[in-house]
């Protein structure tokens, strides 16, 4: 090729590239624009989300906390421990803790169980390991597995239980120790002033609401 014809060339692409206008950005894709100011979170709603997320934390510390606290109680971290995994064993295979608490106790007609608490009962023995059953009659604790007793040189063996009506209760109070806060009460008196001692609850604060509550509904 003549080098004139090169020359020519070269001219005509430096022409092409500097007629070309400028180009212009584009508008910015939907999905990476901004969005208005009046749709952005507000400082009160992550605030709400805040203490939301905060409350539900603290639940779930306080929760771990309270069984941490019920295997404790007992004289053996492990029989404890053993002792809550079979309970919730007996309780699925005779079909849920209705059924037990209507097999361990007698009932009215119309009674219906409303709550149950795993928990402890003080005793002369030392605390005993069971659940505390909350009826729209009564209060009824039961101990997980039979506990041994002499009946002169025999030993027998039988679950522990009390039971308290409702309409018996006169005075729920909630306490806990000085030394030690978690470890938290409840004491229960009846109308005849007898004492019950109940302590290492899994869920403590419901436990408390609910058999005050049923105070209140009877006085």
């Amino acid at each position: 090729m003549y080098p004139g014809i090169r020359r020519l060339q070269k001219a005509r692409l430096r022409f092409l590239v500097l007629a070309l206008p400028p180009r212009r950005p584009g508008p910015i894709p939907t999905s990476l624009q901004l969005p208005p100011q009046d749709h952005l979170p507000r400082r009160d709603v992550l605030g709400q989300w805040g203490k939301k997320a905060a409350e539900a934390t603290k639940k779930a510390e306080d929760l771990a906390g309270n069984m941490w606290q019920h295997l404790k109680t007992g004289p053996s971290l492990a029989d404890a421990a053993v002792g809550r995994i079979a309970q919730s064993t007996k309780v699925l295979a005779e079909g849920g803790y209705e059924k037990v608490f209507r097999q361990s106790f007698e009932t009215i007609p119309d009674e219906k169980l409303l709550k149950y608490y795993a928990c402890y009962l003080s005793t002369s023995a030392g605390p005993v390991m069971g659940v505390l059953y909350y009826s729209t009659a009564k209060l009824a604790f039961c101990s997980d597995s039979p506990l041994s007793y002499k009946l002169g040189e025999e030993t027998q063996w039988s679950y522990y239980k009390e039971v308290i009506l409702l309409h018996q209760l006169k005075a729920v109070n909630p306490s806990k120790s000085k030394l030690n806060p978690a470890e938290k009460y409840i004491q229960i008196i009846s109308v005849d002033n007898h004492e019950f001692w109940f302590m290492g609850f899994v869920n403590y604060d419901s436990a408390v609401k609910n058999i005050q509550g049923a105070l209140e509904a009877h006085h």
